[in-house]
């Protein structure tokens, strides 16, 4: 099968399409004829050798497909359904990808929207989850348009908590459209958060690692308050909780935001389709970061 791989660190131009055995379900899996598979700031991380150090490694960690094999105890899942999820080796971005969680594609997405999903709502819920938002609770996502971002506000809307969202002056009708109260980045954020919410927040959620952990801390009343995916270094010296999945995954949010969506109360935008051949050409465009949606590879 053809899939993505690098046998050297370095730009995009070290990606290649090659030749795979391919993989197969073990117990409790599923494997899918990938149809799309998304593509995320870790690929490229990935890929410069700031994550794994062994050599050659494929990539992808997100798809959506055709079930056309499963695995020892799946029960709930047959050959021919449309699934999106996670493929456990970062092995996703091939014509064939083995699936250790997923959810079934709501009749309203096509596979590209679908493949949009698995990392920003995991990932997302999970930081949510680790604040304890629920309803009634004000919260601040900082870096809320990103794509991680929008999905953690239509999250926490969907928890009934009220949320205000920083962004660029130029995105501020997508973040109302999303349900979030906008406000802009730089100096006077939290004057203006103060304006909307004068005895602070309740939660603050950091998504875009700008430095900013003083200031949620302060607006959210103390770093506990306060839950950081982007800032390793400021949340050691702040003492704010780091989100990763070496805490456990929000796993259950796959079947979750799939009946969001089809209740037209989750959407995550796809800001551009790649044929899987010009992935290189992909990380090139999600690297300079002017992209708005997720980036996502056309299989097949």
């Amino acid at each position: 099968m053809k899939a993505v791989r690098f046998s050297h660190f370095g730009g995009p131009e070290v990606l290649e399409i090659v030749d795979l055995p391919e993989p197969h379900a073990g117990p409790g899996e599923i494997r899918i004829t990938v149809r799309a598979a998304g593509i995320n700031a870790s690929d490229w991380k990935k890929r410069r050798g700031l994550m794994d150090q062994g050599l050659p490694q494929t990539m992808g960690y997100e798809a959506a497909g055709t079930v056309d094999e499963v695995g020892t105890g799946v029960t709930d899942t047959h050959v021919g359904d449309h699934v999106f999820g996670f493929n456990a080796d970062g092995a996703a971005q091939a014509e064939l990808a083995v699936l250790s969680a997923w959810a079934a594609i709501p009749p309203s997405l096509d596979f590209a929207g679908a493949a949009a999903l698995p990392s920003a709502v995991e990932t997302a819920a999970r930081a949510l989850d680790q604040l304890g938002v629920s309803s009634g609770d004000t919260v601040l996502i900082n870096g809320a348009s990103g794509v991680v971002g929008s999905a953690a506000v239509q999250l926490a809307v969907a928890r009934c908590a009220r949320v205000i969202g920083t962004g660029g002056p130029g995105a501020h009708d997508y973040l109302r459209t999303l349900g979030a109260e906008p406000v802009a980045y730089g100096g006077t954020m939290t004057a203006q958060v103060r304006s909307l919410a004068p005895g602070g927040v309740d939660r603050a959620l950091d998504v875009a690692g700008s430095g900013i952990l003083p200031e949620l801390i302060e607006l959210a009343g103390g770093a506990d308050h306060v839950v950081t995916i982007a800032d390793l270094a400021g949340a050691q010296r702040s003492g704010v909780q780091f989100s990763s999945g070496d805490s456990g995954r929000a796993i259950y949010a796959l079947a979750h935001v799939a009946g969001l969506v089809e209740s037209g109360s989750f959407l995550l935008p796809v800001g551009q389709t790649f044929p899987l051949a010009e992935v290189a050409e992909a990380h090139r465009i999600g690297e300079a970061g002017s992209m708005r949606g997720k980036l996502v590879l056309l299989v097949g």
